[in-house]
């Protein structure tokens, strides 16, 4: 199915979204890798568990306080914090919001300053999901509402591009994105890391802390049980604050090898968060800003 080119006020030189020179080949929907297949991993940094699955969920608009410790969201507080890790001093980077998704997927704005919507390819730069298939494992993402398989159109009802980086970057195949309704069944079966993004409303920026409270329980907890017992984990984390709190965001890790119960009082950042993606996939690269970084430790069983 081809998909119209999205009207954008952003004028950036569009680029060959993959060169054929690469060779990659798709494997399942939202499953790339070089040749198609996972490649055996490398070790993950000292310290860090070196997980067979990464799902990162992205939220929106909401700081610390609304969420951690609110009554508003049972489960993320009953379940994820109870079971898992906590960032008490994690921050977005910046506003409003696509640039802070650019920085959490690249370690760079990549000179997005605003929320218009990007020319599909216009980068060319490493990011993480160049870094996996550059390395032979599998990337992909999951995007709640997202018209088709691979469709960069900008704004579609509650579907929006802002919240897909990897549409930036040539170097992406386009159609690593699929929506949700592919997210498996079968948790062996996703790719190394993905990104798991709810529409408008699910990911709380239209819509209450309760019903992306709601949304991640309904979609995501079958995984992130799993995730505990088959060396996998869950990372849960916001794009920016409500602009009242200095930019502090909750960020909170679930699954295998995280010590329950835990938290950590140490100051991250979304640079930080993609230096740690990337040492737990083990792909001996760091994007950007993300070289300048540090993994999140003292989480860890």
């Amino acid at each position: 199915m081809a998909f119209a080119r999205p009207r954008t006020s952003r004028k950036l030189r569009p680029v060959t979204a993959l060169a054929a020179g690469l060779g990659l080949v798709a494997g399942s929907l939202g499953l790339w890798a070089a040749g198609g297949t996972a490649a055996a991993d490398t070790t993950a940094a000292a310290g860090l568990p070196s997980p067979d699955h990464v799902v990162v969920v992205v939220m929106e608009n909401h700081a610390y306080n609304q969420v951690i410790g609110s009554s508003n969201a049972p489960y993320i507080n009953g379940t994820l914090v109870a079971g898992g890790a906590t960032l008490s001093q994690s921050y977005a980077l910046t506003h409003p919001s696509q640039p802070n998704y650019y920085m959490l997927f690249s370690g760079s704005a990549q000179g997005v300053t605003d929320d218009s919507c990007v020319d599909p390819g216009a980068f060319q730069g490493p990011n993480l999901a160049s870094e996996l298939i550059a390395s032979g494992q599998t990337w992909g993402s999951y995007n709640e509402d997202i018209p088709g398989v691979g469709a960069t159109d900008c704004r579609v009802g509650d579907y929006a591009q802002k919240h897909n980086p990897w549409f930036g970057f040539g170097n992406v195949p386009t159609d690593s994105a699929v929506g949700m309704d592919a997210f498996p069944t079968d948790f062996s079966t996703l790719p190394k890391v993905s990104f798991v993004i709810p529409n408008l409303c699910s990911d709380m920026h239209d819509c209450s802390v309760g019903t992306g409270d709601s949304w991640i329980q309904n979609n995501l907890d079958a995984y992130a049980q799993w995730a505990k017992a088959n060396n996998s984990l869950l990372v849960m984390t916001f794009d920016e604050d409500n602009k009242l709190s200095g930019n502090r965001i909750p960020t909170l890790v679930y699954g295998a090898h995280v010590a329950p119960g835990s938290s950590t009082a140490t100051r991250y950042n979304h640079y930080d968060v993609l230096h740690t993606l990337e040492d737990l996939a083990g792909v001996n690269a760091h994007a950007g800003k993300s070289a300048g970084a540090t993994d999140i430790t003292g989480i860890w069983n």
